[in-house]
């Protein structure tokens, strides 16, 4: 099949290419993000590949549409940047990849956590600049410290796994209740529960309409005094200006994120060398216990190599006329 492959990296084309070659799809790839301005380099295209910042809208569907395209492919896990609805209007197939990078996730979460917590990122530039004082690291054990989980999938599984094994309790949240966290030990407690016992709360829900601003000042109001905040899941799942002011009440002690609402104009491009416009980013970024990485904790070798698998599998059963696990479709109104 013939697919244009928008939103790519040099990684993309280098693990993208491997898997193909058995397979022999035609990938055309296209650095420029998907959207209606550069839709028309679709055309012809049966299948367009995007990931998380591609602007798969109505219009956009439409113009793929009158183009030829009939397949949209996605090679990541969240797809709130689709019109579902539309796609199916039209005739067009939305499949994604579920999950490919569950274990890199949790760890990369973990790695905010100890980041914060012992001012790694602090300690080690201030060795490199002949800083040897330890005045302003202080961390605590985690040991016995509790972790609230909000989203317990695959993902808030393994990092309940890996906290766990530092001797951490945990609470979790989710519309479902995971059995192997339970067998951890994790008590399964309602939001305002987990927001007034948690000492670090971690985020691994999908972006949904329920779940917009989760974050938000009424929930700030209900947590801990001095939380850790840890999202590596959807910017949008945090009020960042909510959290600008528990940040500069002390109500938020740390912040960790992976993730940011408005990131798909800044996070993975090269902005070293020009203003950053985005303000409240900018507010976040002047905070001493603030983490921010731009959307890499997905980004291991594993989970390149995961995307580009099933991404070539879901080509496969489409192509073929096979019903596709990972196809989504717009849910029905109630």
């Amino acid at each position: 099949m013939k697919v244009a492959v928008f939103s790519t990296k040099v990684y993309d084309r280098q693990f993208l290419s491997t898997v193909n070659s058995p397979t022999q799809h035609e990938l055309v790839f296209f650095e420029p993000r998907l959207n209606r301005d550069t839709a028309i380099l679709a055309a012809g295209f049966p299948a367009v590949c995007v990931f998380v910042h591609d602007q798969v809208d109505a219009p956009t569907l439409k113009l793929l549409a009158s183009r030829g395209t009939r397949l949209v492919v996605l090679r990541c896990a969240g797809f709130n940047n689709v019109d579902l609805q539309a796609a199916a209007d039209l005739g067009i197939t939305v499949v994604r990849v579920p999950a490919y990078s569950p274990y890199g996730v949790a760890e990369h979460a973990v790695g905010l956590i100890l980041s914060l917590n012992r001012k790694i990122h602090r300690a080690y530039n201030r060795v490199r600049e002949g800083n040897f004082s330890l005045d302003g690291l202080l961390g605590f054990n985690l040991h016995e410290r509790t972790v609230g989980i909000v989203g317990t999938g695959k993902i808030g599984l393994i990092l309940g796994q890996i906290m766990k094994g530092f001797g951490c309790n945990l609470l979790a949240y989710d519309v479902y209740r995971n059995p192997e966290l339970e067998a951890l030990g994790g008590k399964y407690v309602e939001l305002p529960e987990l927001f007034a016992n948690s000492d670090i709360i971690s985020l691994h829900c999908p972006l949904t309409p329920e779940t917009h601003h989760l974050i938000n000042a009424e929930a700030i109001e209900q947590i801990k005094p001095g939380v850790m905040l840890i999202n590596t899941s959807r910017g949008a799942l945090i009020d960042t200006q909510a959290v600008i002011e528990g940040l500069k009440s002390g109500k938020i002690g740390y912040l960790g994120v992976d993730v940011y609402e408005q990131e798909s104009e800044l996070f993975f491009e090269d902005l070293s060398g020009e203003i950053i416009q985005d303000d409240i980013f900018q507010r976040l970024t002047t905070f001493p216990n603030v983490l921010i990485t731009g959307h890499q904790a997905f980004f291991t070798a594993e989970a390149l190599h995961n995307i580009a698998e099933t991404t070539f599998a879901n080509i496969a059963d489409v192509e073929n006329g096979r019903p596709c696990a990972n196809e989504i479709r717009a849910q029905p109104s109630a």
